[in-house]
C-alpha cells in the first residue's frame, strides 16, 4: 500500500461531524476522514446491527471496543473481538458484512 502524499496531520475523531448510516437492523456512525483516494472512518455500531448490504471493497478493520461478526456470501463467518483485525481486498474473496448483537467501536482504512 502506498499513502498518498500529504503532512503530518493529527486527528481529533471527537471533532468530526458524525453521520448516520441505517443498517438492516440498527445503525451505524461514521466519523469520516479522506486523504486522497484513502478514507478513515471511526465507526460505531449500535447493538443490534446488521448491514443492510454486502460489500466487495477492500478494507483493513480494527476493532477498537465490543464485539463485530463479519460474515462472507460464502456462509463463513469470523468473530472479532477488541483488539483484533481483519483485511480483505479489492479481488478475491466472497462479498462480505458486518453485524454485531453487543456494538462495537472500529477503526477502518478503505
Amino acid at each position: 500500500m502506498q499513502l498518498p502524499a500529504s503532512t503530518f496531520t493529527a486527528v481529533d475523531w471527537a471533532a468530526i461531524t458524525p453521520t448516520l448510516h441505517p443498517g438492516e437492523t440498527g445503525q451505524a456512525e461514521w466519523r469520516t476522514l479522506n486523504v486522497g483516494d484513502m478514507r478513515l472512518r471511526r465507526v460505531d455500531y449500535s447493538p443490534g446491527y446488521l448491514a443492510d448490504h454486502w460489500c466487495d471493497r477492500g478494507h483493513v478493520i480494527f476493532v477498537l471496543e465490543g464485539e463485530l461478526t463479519s460474515e462472507l456470501k460464502d456462509g463463513r463467518k469470523t468473530v472479532l473481538t477488541a483488539g483484533m483485525s481483519y483485511h480483505v481486498s479489492d479481488f478475491g474473496d466472497p462479498a462480505h458484512r458486518s453485524s454485531t448483537s453487543v456494538g462495537a467501536k472500529l477503526f477502518i482504512v478503505d
